[in-house]
């Protein structure tokens, strides 16, 4: 029996889905005031890129929204309702605007569903996770999971991924010591579930080794089909072994929300064993410099952890700490 595990976190909300004791899916939402997909939120045309295709409304929030096509009439300045089809996604280097169009006549405002609703929405029992019990994220590989997306490394000697998220596609690499014909449908089921695992989505590209034949290919192929759920698109593996698939992109994947910021990423996971360290009562947040200035410029997490924990919180730094290697005491 399918089930998610939630879990309301400090500065973020987790949720697993677990299929036959396995991890399957993992989602991560920061908290933060950016226009979430499938909002309809108001704005004003502030410029136009291409006229009558392409221009940004800047939202009520201030939040810039790419908006594709500009309605007939509608000039800079126009008041508009948008419907938010893709959320802001950070890239190195720039920032991804949030996607959205105009919406329909008779749409009213109203916010996109956060990560809880949107689990509630498929139907599968939603179990809450709180920090006091047993940590059934971490029983089912989460630490393990959120290691892979930073370093975009999967799997094993005998069959192992590398994952470059670029801004125009992920990229796929497999590699290992089998023989090709069992590398190729090893890889494919291996790229196929870390894809689910980390909601990467748009343009992604699978780069398996060479195989003798098209039924090596094949069946490489229907690994894909297999492990990864619709919807999505794909091509046919190739003769060079490479395969593309498209899937529907609404928002920032798992390695995108841990690589957009490291240093907030290690400072949520140090919160996170906080949470979850001995039995309550004051206690002694130390790390890497860059963490604890993150966590003193966020005042709110540390007087939501000492409500959760019941006792003071004692931030400290340390020079010799990596920026994953903090610890509570």
């Amino acid at each position: 029996m399918a089930e998610w595990l939630y879990e309301e976190g400090i500065g973020e909300a987790r949720a697993a889905l677990i299929e036959k004791g396995r991890l399957v899916e993992a989602l991560i939402e920061r908290e933060g005031d950016a226009a979430r997909a499938g909002a309809v939120a108001q704005g004003r045309l502030v410029h136009t890129i291409i006229p009558k295709k392409r221009g940004i409304v800047r939202l009520v929030s201030g939040e810039d929204v790419l908006i594709e096509p500009i309605p007939p009439k509608t000039a800079e300045g126009a008041a508009v309702l948008i419907d938010i089809q893709r959320e802001a996604i950070a890239e190195e280097g720039r920032a991804k605007l949030a996607k959205g169009r105009v919406a329909q006549p008779g749409a009213k405002a109203h916010p996109g569903a956060g990560l809880l609703q949107r689990i509630r929405q498929t139907g599968v029992p939603v179990i809450p996770c709180p920090a006091h019990e047993e940590d059934r994220l971490e029983a089912h590989g989460w630490g393990e999971l959120m290691e892979e997306a930073m370093s975009g490394e999967v799997g094993t000697e005998a069959a192992a991924l590398r994952i470059f998220p670029t801004p125009a596609m992920v990229l796929i690499d497999v590699d290992g010591s089998l023989p090709p014909a069992q590398l190729g449908p090893k890889g494919a089921k291996l790229a196929a579930q870390a894809i689910r695992r980390m909601g990467l989505t748009g343009s992604i590209g699978i780069d398996l080794p060479t195989m003798n034949n098209k039924d090596e290919r094949t069946i490489a192929a229907a690994q894909i089909d297999k492990y990864l759920p619709l919807p999505f698109e794909r091509t046919a593996v190739n003769g060079f072994g490479f395969i593309q698939i498209i899937r529907r992109r609404e928002r920032a994947s798992l390695m995108e929300i841990l690589r957009a910021d490291p240093v907030e990423t290690a400072a949520l996971a140090l919160l996170r064993r906080a949470e979850r360290h001995g039995n309550g009562g004051p206690a002694t947040l130390t790390a890497a410099p860059a963490v604890i200035g993150r966590l003193h410029k966020a005042s709110h997490w540390i007087e939501q952890l000492a409500r959760r924990r019941g006792g003071a919180i004692t931030l400290r730094a340390d020079d010799a700490l990596s920026i994953l290697a903090g610890h509570v005491a």
